[in-house]
């Protein structure tokens, strides 16, 4: 167990930043005494002439100045000569000292609000959650600063430079970014070379490879490496072909279940999407010891915030080609994936989710576009229904509900060639049910498929997780089918297995010719 003071002196060194230009003050008193030897101290008696020495210094090395402000009167006298630095392109990393926050709340003496102090001359402004995050934000403040040529912001309150640092957590942001030019070329060298090296390679596919260019080139990338192929956890799109023989399925959004995927394999390669998104905390690292991890994507912020090794800021399509063409052949490991058979229901067994999706796999078209808003079968909705196209799902990054309605309607709206599939908890339909009247109004030919339980079935699975009694009510006195049809929405309430087999082969076959919406209210049972 080391301390934030000890790991953030590491990110200096990594970084090449071994001069610290300062005037000192009392809420940098922990950072600043008993310097390492090999970190220099240079003293200016004004801030104006601290930022002026600093941005002299990332001037003459082309790289970033390491700068120490105290709170509200450093930043304060140092504005003037930051906006300098920031249109000189000057690259600085600047950390401004803050009272403990411990009783930041009561606003204590010397208590600063720094965050819009320096106006939008910052290039990047932050103050970490936790202490332990500083090391990783003092990182990304470096790349920040390198890549926009600007000083770059952190936020460090007091206390946090004793606080206990994990190792096992690793700092958060990658060691190494890369700036891919419009070939890619130069830029991936360091990824051939670790997947040249790693026994037993994995990707794992984001939102940010939606598209037919990516597609391809990652299939033709897996391919070449014989490497198995996973989805992020809650991707809002598909990154890869899910009927694709390599396709592996959705990572896990817990640490022991993730680590437990990654336990056989050398090295990850991320495309299009962060390293890695999770859901509810469990202690650990992320992934075993000794496994590397590479980020590809265009979106800065996905790099800046993955638990990688190296980061390439890079189109992912012709990052992934530029790779495939100097790597060599590996044979594939077989593969056998069994079709997935769900039996219908008995004739006195409620209809489930899985039923529905089963149903619609068989009969919906390669190139739907399937929008989901099911959070407590969407498990099922995966398993059963893969992407088979680029955009052919659609869900809600955020996670927030009343994504799916509108966006269904937006989405055949934008691109009426193809057929598009709403599939929607009951809960999830409420929050944007106004919507089917727009869909009505502009004849957007979706198909609308509410799953009813009368219930917020997820919320009741986490009260359950958790031993506690729900104090939310049931509300299956809502009539979906009704309120679908008072705003002018065809609507059909659908009970049974049989009627829903009848309806769905009724409606598929004209469903990339449909002029308007149609709902079906989909009786189903609360899943276990």
């Amino acid at each position: 167990m080391s301390t934030v003071r000890d790991a953030t002196f590491a990110v200096l060194r990594q970084c090449g930043m071994d001069r610290i230009f300062a005037n000192p003050g009392s809420t940098e008193i922990e950072f600043l005494t008993d310097l390492p030897d090999d970190l220099g101290f240079i003293l200016g008696l004004h801030e104006g002439s601290v930022v002026g020495m600093a941005t002299g210094h990332a001037i003459a090395t082309g790289r970033p100045a390491f700068v120490n402000l105290h709170t509200t009167a450093g930043l304060g006298n140092a504005v003037g000569a930051l906006a300098t630095a920031r249109v000189n392109r000057a690259p600085l990393v600047v950390v401004v000292g803050q009272q403990d926050r411990r009783h930041l709340a009561q606003e204590p003496f010397l208590a600063g609000r720094l965050e819009g102090l320096a106006g939008s001359y910052p290039v990047w402004v932050h103050q970490p959650v936790l202490p332990q995050d500083v090391p990783g934000a003092i990182r990304r403040a470096w790349h920040e600063a390198m890549q926009h040529r600007g000083p770059a912001i952190v936020v460090v309150p007091m206390d946090d430079w004793l606080a206990d640092l994990d190792q096992e957590l690793r700092i958060a942001g990658p060691v190494t970014v890369r700036r891919a030019g419009t070939d890619a070329g130069a830029s991936v060298d360091d990824v051939v070379r670790l997947l040249e090296e790693a026994v037993a390679p994995v990707l794992v596919v984001g939102a940010g490879a939606d598209d037919q260019a990516a597609w391809d080139a990652l299939v033709g990338l897996a391919e070449r490496l014989g490497a198995p192929v996973w989805q992020e956890a809650f991707g809002a799109r598909a990154g890869f072909p899910q009927d694709h023989p390599q396709f592996a399925g959705h990572l896990p959004a817990g640490r022991s279940e993730l680590r437990s995927v990654f336990d056989e394999h050398d090295f990850a390669l991320v495309v299009g999407t962060c390293a890695f998104r999770q859901y509810v905390y469990e202690p650990g690292p992320l992934v075993p010891h000794g496994v590397a991890v590479v980020v590809i994507s265009d979106d800065p912020d996905e790099l800046h915030h993955s638990h990688a090794d190296v980061a390439v800021l890079a189109d992912p399509a012709t990052a992934c080609a530029a790779i495939t063409r100097r790597l060599r052949d590996r044979p594939a490991a077989p593969t056998h994936r069994s079709a997935l058979t769900i039996e219908p229901p008995a004739t006195d067994e409620p209809m489930r989710a899985e039923h529905v999706f089963a149903a619609l796999a068989e009969r919906l078209p390669r190139d739907t576009v399937v929008v989901e808003e099911t959070p407590s079968t969407r498990g099922d909705l995966h398993r059963l229904l893969p992407a088979r196209a680029p955009r052919g799902f659609v869900s809600a990054a955020m996670g927030g509900l009343g994504f799916a309605l509108p966006a269904a309607a937006g989405l055949r709206l934008g691109d009426p060639s193809r057929p598009v599939v709403a599939l929607l908890g009951d809960g999830s339909s409420l929050y944007s049910i106004q919507g089917l009247w727009s869909a009505a109004r502009y004849e957007c030919g979706v198909l609308f498929i509410v799953l009813s339980n009368g219930r917020y079935a997820i919320m009741d699975h986490l009260a359950d997780k958790i031993g506690g009694k729900a104090p939310w009510p049931a509300f299956d006195d809502i009539d979906i089918a009704a309120m679908s049809r008072s705003l002018n929405c065809p609507a059909r309430r659908v009970n049974t297995y049989a009627e829903l087999i009848g309806l769905l082969d009724e409606v598929v076959p004209t469903l990339a010719a449909r002029n308007g919406p149609l709902l079906l209210d989909v009786s189903v049972a609360a899943e276990a």
